[in-house]
């Protein structure tokens, strides 16, 4: 089964660069890397023709910036990928080395998979951009040290349980699914026709998208303690449409949306 990782970024190619460097030495390789760019300028471009002679299958989907357009740029990237699995992350996350092969493990017909993270402070966060620290190599008892000192929020993404018995315990719970660290099959992504453009500005479109496949009959199932991500800390970003957003996700979970028409495929 070939995974297609959409990552997703705007003008952070120090970030962009921690996060695909995570995807060189994975256990399982058989995935490629759709890098969604929300319009970064030539520096992303540039960072990410230099894994061309990486054994990474890499593609870059690039539109204009014209604000913040993460679903339109999603629903591209996807466009360019070939997996029967899509895997959605942001490009501020570093993957632990059993990242693919977990996500391939805990996919299922009839569920999407969530997954979670760890935020970490500015300081460790700089340290792995630097310094490159390979965080596999990181020691149990090192990430208790980084907890006690606030530079990670918590430890559990870290805990590796592969059979947690609680998976399906929120199955038709939208809320805490995020595209940072979420799993669907291709099919139900066209299904219901991927992410909806409507949501412009940050915030809530990931939501939607959780919701309308809830609708769909296609169900939640955990990825904790098999997936978890590390989050660069960065300044939070502008909030300024997301009342907008917000009436639209009400909407969509009032109207029990599940296709959309401003979405992947254009009618």
């Amino acid at each position: 089964m070939l995974i297609s990782v959409i990552i997703t970024t705007y003008n952070s190619p120090d970030f962009l660069q921690r996060c695909i460097n995570s995807f060189l030495d994975q256990a399982d390789s058989h995935f490629e890397i759709i890098v969604a760019d929300d319009g970064s300028k030539e520096e992303t471009k540039l960072l990410i023709e230099k894994y061309k002679d990486s054994h990474l299958n890499i593609k870059h989907a690039w539109h204009n910036d014209k604000g913040f357009r993460a679903a339109k740029i999603r629903n591209e990237a996807v466009r360019k990928s070939s997996g029967e699995y899509l895997i959605f992350i942001d490009g501020d996350c570093v993957a632990f080395s059993d990242f693919i092969q977990n996500h391939k493990i805990i996919s299922e017909k009839g569920f999407f998979a969530r997954g979670n993270r760890i935020m970490l402070s500015e300081n460790f966060s700089n340290i792995l951009i630097k310094e490159n620290h390979n965080i596999n190599l990181i020691g149990f008892m090192k990430y208790i040290k980084l907890r006690l000192q606030r530079d990670i929020n918590r430890i559990i993404p870290i805990i590796r349980f592969p059979h947690y018995p609680f998976r399906k315990t929120k199955k038709k719970e939208w809320r805490g699914a995020k595209t940072c660290n979420l799993g669907v099959w291709r099919d139900d992504f066209n299904n219901i026709n991927g992410l909806d453009e409507s949501y412009i500005g940050w915030g809530r479109e990931d939501s939607d998208f959780v919701v309308r496949l809830i609708n769909s009959g296609i169900y939640r199932k955990e990825a904790v303690f098999s997936t978890g991500l590390l989050h660069l800390h960065h300044k939070i970003n502008s909030r300024e449409n997301f009342s907008r957003n917000d009436k639209l996700l009400s909407e969509a979970i009032l109207n029990n949306k599940t296709y959309i028409k401003n979405g992947y495929k254009k009618q």
